[in-house]
């Protein structure tokens, strides 16, 4: 088989297949009509799970067994597979969301809100923190902070991490820009004398961009809540929320502060 190891790997992730069922999926699509025993010499797949492999392919929809004798099989187009998993995904989430509509008006919700409003003590405002770890579990919780802005978000990142926020954010930013949220943007990184990024990123944010020395990554909304970073490691990124006034609005003047003293590039 042609494929390479890894992209097995992806392809098997990619489509929800356990390894025995992609490396037949992909016999099948290599051969076009084929027979189960010539499926397991191509895949290598033990000649005595194929059988079982090739059923369990063509009940999640990914093989048809032809009426004949010996029974052939053919590999159904990735294509039309991707459309009928996205449309299954989509038709999930659409019950998924019905039913939890329906969840609060069911007897137990409502005592449930009435436990958390008249069995709890108050959570002062200042004293709500919350630790982060994971890209994906900060990328979501960033854009959720950028949709919540009334009038300002201050931005320090480096250079690689705003390019990625621009594509990830894309409508969030479009957001802003219509609503006149004020954004402000210092950059720093290896990759800021890449002057072409830097230009494309200003335009897309429609904002001055300010070049830092100081390596540091934290984005604060409306000077009343921040995220800031506490590691370095793309691949093991870990942040502090912290919901102040005082300590957003003393951390955007210290920062604001601290540009006025370094060399802005043109």
């Amino acid at each position: 088989m042609l494929v390479k190891t890894e992209s097995i790997e992806k392809i098997r992730d990619y489509f929800g297949l356990n390894l025995y069922e992609t490396k037949v999926w992909l016999a099948l699509l290599s051969k076009g009509v084929v027979s189960a025993g010539d499926v397991a010499k191509i895949s290598k797949v033990p000649r005595s799970r194929t059988y079982d492999i090739l059923e369990s392919l063509e009940k999640k929809g990914f093989a048809i067994a032809k009426l004949e004798k010996p029974v052939r099989y053919i590999g159904i187009k990735p294509k039309i597979i991707l459309e009928k998993m996205q449309k299954d995904v989509k038709r999930q989430a659409e019950e998924k969301i019905n039913y939890l509509s329906k969840v609060k008006e069911k007897k137990e919700f409502l005592e449930l809100e009435n436990i958390y409003k008249n069995n709890i003590n108050p959570v002062k405002k200042e004293s709500i923190t919350m630790s982060l770890k994971g890209k994906a579990t900060i990328s979501n919780f960033v854009k959720n902070m950028f949709k919540k802005a009334k009038k300002e978000v201050i931005i320090s990142t480096d250079v690689r991490d705003m390019k990625s926020k621009t594509k990830l954010f894309k409508k969030t930013i479009e957001e802003l820009k219509k609503s006149n949220i004020k954004i402000k943007v210092a950059l720093s990184g290896k990759e800021i004398d890449d002057k072409e990024s830097v230009k494309k990123i200003s335009k897309i944010l429609e904002s001055k961009i300010q070049i830092s020395d100081i390596n540091t990554k934290f984005f604060i909304v409306d000077r009343k809540e921040i995220l800031f970073f506490i590691t370095q490691k793309y691949s093991e990124e870990s942040a502090i929320w912290i919901n102040s006034d005082f300590f957003a609005s003393s951390f955007a003047e210290i920062f604001e502060a601290g540009l006025k003293s370094i060399k802005i590039k043109n």
